[in-house]
């Protein structure tokens, strides 16, 4: 009877099952154990936290530097506009000053230039800058005239004369261009000398309306001009782009007042004796 019970002790059901339960529980443990990978878990879940606040200064950053390049290609934009519209205006001034004064037909006895009317033909040369509104060069015609007259009759000289447009703004009219522009009337007829003699003679004050076309037509008929041809080349302003293309080459020479007096290309005080003594002295 003691070995029933000893063997039920030792190997009775009962009991060893209960034994059995117990020992897996240090993998209870072990799972416990894991608990610090959840701490990096949470650690990990918080650095996307401060992504975010990468992400903004970087977006800000990134439309900062795409406002700079827009405001730089905008102001490229503008400069280039500028220029173009500065080299447009430019070049169409340089166009329409080239058609204003290219644009002419010469009166008879003009130098094949254009920019001068030719009186006489000896050696010496005598460029003479006018404009019929300039006192000083009323005062000139009425002193040196007649010894211009008899050097031309002479032969020792050819006098260029260069009738400018420079004191359009010294009249209402534009007298200056007027003027000029009938001196080339009486030249197609060939009565230049004649005509400026005359127009000087009867020269109106500088600042005023100045002559008008029929009393500058007047002037015409009254030296011997044809005064159906000479009247409608003056009311036409047949000579007016002439008298631009004249004015425009007095300028490009660097003349810059009137009147201006040159022998043989150099400078001389515009009054009968200097004038003489430089063509003297041009023959020599």
């Amino acid at each position: 009877m003691s070995s029933p019970r000893g063997a039920g002790r030792q190997g009775g059901p009962g009991r060893k099952p209960e034994k059995a339960q117990k020992g897996p529980q240090p993998p209870q443990k072990a799972q416990r154990g894991p608990q610090p990978p959840q701490k990096a878990q949470r650690g990990a879940q918080q650095q996307p936290q401060k992504a975010p606040k990468k992400s903004s200064a970087r977006v800000v950053r990134e439309q900062l530097a795409r406002e700079r390049r827009r405001r730089r290609t905008l102001w490229t934009s503008l400069i280039a506009v500028v220029v173009l519209v500065v080299a447009g205006l430019i070049g169409w001034s340089v166009l329409s000053s080239q058609q204003s004064t290219s644009d002419f037909t010469a009166p008879a006895g003009a130098t094949t230039d254009g920019n001068a009317i030719a009186v006489g033909t000896g050696p010496v040369t005598i460029d003479i800058y006018e404009d019929f509104i300039c006192p000083f060069c009323g005062q000139f015609e009425k002193s040196t005239g007649s010894t211009l007259d008899q050097l031309v009759s002479e032969n020792k000289v050819r006098i260029l004369y260069h009738p400018v447009a420079y004191l359009d703004r010294a009249s209402s009219t534009e007298y200056s261009t007027r003027s000029s522009a009938a001196s080339g009337c009486a030249a197609n007829q060939g009565k230049f000398r004649e005509y400026v003699e005359a127009l000087f003679n009867r020269q109106p004050a500088e600042g005023s309306a100045g002559l008008s076309d029929d009393e500058l037509i007047s002037i015409g008929t009254g030296v011997g001009l044809d005064g159906g041809a000479f009247g409608s080349c003056v009311r036409d302003g047949t000579f007016k782009p002439w008298t631009a293309h004249v004015t425009e080459a007095a300028s490009r020479a660097n003349i810059n007042s009137t009147p201006t007096v040159l022998v043989n290309g150099k400078g001389v005080n515009p009054n009968p004796d200097d004038v003489k003594a430089a063509v003297a002295a041009a023959t020599k």
